[in-house]
């Protein structure tokens, strides 16, 4: 019923157009031949035959193309109001480049400090060279272009795009002709193109989040496996000491033992991936070195150099006693004499700098070491921090090693690795 309303109103607008035009002209003192009544009539009919062939295409096209026929897809002026879940200024590039990827798009006057675009369209000839040619009273107006007229409001995080495509021509002219459907085609196309790219954009976001998932997963691995090749380590040196001691100095076993349970006891609970704190690492590194001493005697002395300002900095676990056990085994293990380790700390600006120094045997006479330490500690350190940290090993004076471990000052021990 709405098609033929449609029609009809077409053919009535074009019935009293031409009967109008007939009077006219057959009143006029330049026609000669008053007698043409039924010629004018011959006329009127082809010509509103013509414009119901042109509405009864435009209105098979409108169902090609929307599926259905109603109000709003008949008419050759087209509105859409689509939500972009973006903000406004993501929205606008999204829309722009919808538009400018119209086929036959040109004119395109773009404002991103309004959020506006205008632009115009060729229309496409749908059915060809039409054969009539000026006779077809839908082409005395000429082959109009259409345009589109598009705008961007702002919202809570997203833009709200009011988009209308129509004829570049007023609105009187839509009793009198037909679009074909090329303005809800590209109504259509414009809609189509933005649903694209959100979908697309949402694709890439949920691609990047599973990528970044596996990488963190893959950091916490790396990360496990390098704290667990740490760990074993110091137990095995300590309880194979502890060993040798049970058979000559059975009491310094005791006391061995009883440093190694203060060890564990600030060494466990301990998720792989968590980070510790300055002070928590110097207790236990304290008790390593408490181990120590009973093996090495008055050959190692200590001297700690640690605001308890800095105390509550995060840093990672076993990193400060990978240092320590490093500078007395290759630096003062094997010096006869024995020496000192020191352990100092310092602020600077938003970093922490944590020195452990030695007066050892130096680069020059230095044992290979195992494998694990300096090379480890640095792998850890590019995995938690990446460029944010680093380890600097250079020659103390006037002898011995100094490493100094440079990480940011935060004091937040529940951060994963990432």
């Amino acid at each position: 019923m709405k098609s033929f309303f449609f029609v009809a109103r077409l053919v009535v607008f074009w019935f009293f157009v031409l009967l109008f035009a007939a009077l006219l002209l057959a009143n006029s003192p330049m026609f000669r031949y008053r007698d043409s009544g039924p010629g004018f009539v011959l006329v009127i009919f082809i010509a509103l035959l013509m414009v119901v062939t042109s509405a009864v295409s435009h209105l098979r096209r409108v169902r090609l193309i929307a599926g259905h026929l109603d109000d709003s897809t008949m008419g050759n002026r087209q509105r859409r109001q689509i939500e972009i879940p973006f903000e406004a200024g993501e929205a606008f590039d999204l829309l722009d480049a919808a538009i400018r990827e119209l086929p036959r798009t040109e004119d395109v006057e773009s404002a991103r400090d309004s959020l506006q675009i205008r632009a115009k369209v060729q229309r496409p000839k749908p059915y060809g060279h039409n054969p009539l040619g000026r006779l077809d009273p839908s082409r005395w107006f000429g082959h109009l272009r259409n345009q589109i007229f598009a705008t961007v409001t702002p919202g809570d995080g997203t833009g709200s795009v009011t988009l209308i495509c129509e004829p570049e021509a007023g609105a009187w002219s839509d009793w009198f002709r037909v679009d074909d459907g090329t303005n809800l085609e590209n109504a259509e196309g414009i809609t189509r193109a933005i649903t694209r790219r959100i979908a697309e954009k949402r694709r890439n976001e949920q691609m990047r989040a599973r990528q970044t998932e596996s990488e963190k997963e893959r950091t916490v691995a790396r990360l496990n496996l390098l704290h667990a090749q740490v760990e074993p380590h110091f137990l095995y040196n300590t309880l194979a000491s502890a060993q040798y001691l049970t058979r000559t100095d059975p009491q310094q076993a005791d006391h061995m033992l009883g440093h190694l349970i203060h060890y564990l006891r600030h060494s466990l609970p301990q998720r792989d991936d968590a980070l510790s704190t300055l002070g928590d690492e110097l207790e236990r590194t304290r008790a390593y070195l408490e181990i120590m001493r009973l093996r090495m005697g008055p050959r190692l002395s200590l001297q700690i150099d640690v605001p308890d300002a800095l105390r509550a900095i995060a840093i990672p676990p076993m990193m400060l006693q990978t240092l320590v056990e490093n500078a007395i085994k290759h630096g003062l293990e094997p010096k006869p004499g024995g020496g000192t380790v020191w352990i100092l700390a310092r602020r600077d600006d938003g970093a922490i700098a944590i020195t452990v120094a030695d007066d050892g045997r130096g680069f020059n006479e230095a044992g290979g070491g195992t494998g694990i330490g300096l090379k480890n500690v640095r792998e850890r350190l590019r995995l938690i921090y990446g460029a944010e940290a680093s380890l600097s090993v250079v020659s103390n004076v006037p002898e011995g090693v100094a490493a100094t471990l440079t990480v940011p000052a935060r004091t937040d021990t529940t951060d994963d690795a990432s």
